[in-house]
């Protein structure tokens, strides 16, 4: 004898678990999911930072150069912790597993804080800054925009060999954009290395992955980077020293590594005629 009651209660719970089963799996997050949506989130309180703490005062007249200087240092931050997310969500997503959505919402993310955050950094530097000018910054701050779009849409369909970029990648863009504008160098350095790098960021130039070692390097010269600047944001005892030489390096990083690139594809080009031309003699 069947009791009704407990059969009708055990009905919804199957159906239930049928429906959980049946889920698509593009609408299931993993962990790396998560850590790439802390990517965007990074990258829009970067913008959110930017906004309220050094374009709003700047157009209300405030003379409070401290609140900027925090404000932009907590940019800068968010935008060095969205690159630990995206360091860490293709770490975790080869080591565990991704959505078929990973991809997509890993290039969203992207865009957002290493595209849109540090062009509008760009943009608000040609609006405060008293030697810029505020249309030549804003095309400047397109080029950026454009050049990570560019970029990020020819990731997803030119297929590279293992372990190696085609162009500068973007966060490592973004970050060497910022590093330039914080530097404070007269106006025209400042635009010249900015279009250099988006320049760098469409080229064919090869950058390795941040796989094993070099990742583990990576991830601590951002958090490095980060120590660098909460001391200039403090005022701390050559604060501002020690972040302008956090900024030349990471700018000159950015200047070396495509001439590294760029000696090794020679020397291997060498190598390949040399052995064309052994094979050809008799």
């Amino acid at each position: 004898m069947t009791d009704s009651e407990t059969q009708a209660g055990w009905v919804p719970e199957a159906e239930e678990e049928t429906d959980a089963e049946d889920m698509p799996l593009s609408l299931r997050l993993s962990i790396a999911d998560t850590l790439t949506l802390g990517n965007a989130t990074c990258g829009f309180m970067a913008v959110y930072f930017t906004t309220t703490g050094i374009l709003i005062p700047h157009l209300q007249g405030s003379q409070e150069t401290g609140m900027a200087r925090h404000s932009a240092a907590t940019a800068v931050i968010l935008m060095l912790l969205a690159a630990i997310f995206d360091l860490c969500d293709g770490l975790v997503a080869r080591k565990l597993r991704s959505s078929p959505m990973g991809a997509e919402l890993d290039n969203l993310s992207d865009l957002i804080s290493f595209g849109l955050a540090p062009a509008y950094f760009v943009l608000v530097y040609g609006m405060v800054a008293d030697d810029a000018h505020q249309r030549v910054s804003a095309l400047a701050a397109i080029v950026v925009l454009l050049a990570v779009v560019l970029r990020l849409a020819r990731f997803s369909c030119v297929t590279m060999k293992d372990g190696m970029f085609q162009g500068m990648p973007s966060p490592f863009g973004a970050l060497t954009v910022v590093s330039i504008v914080l530097l404070e160098l007269p106006f025209i350095p400042t635009l010249l290395a900015i279009v250099g790098v988006a320049w760098l960021m469409v080229s064919r130039v090869e950058y390795p992955k941040p796989r094993g070692v070099l990742a583990v390097a990576m991830l601590a010269w951002i958090v490095g980077a980060m120590g660098l600047l909460a001391a200039w944001a403090f005022d701390a005892p050559g604060g501002q020293v020690l972040l302008a030489t956090g900024c030349a390096l990471q700018v000159v990083l950015g200047a070396v590594i495509p001439l590294f690139a760029t000696a090794r594809r020679v020397n291997t080009f060498r190598d390949n005629r040399r052995v064309a031309r052994a094979a050809q003699l008799p």
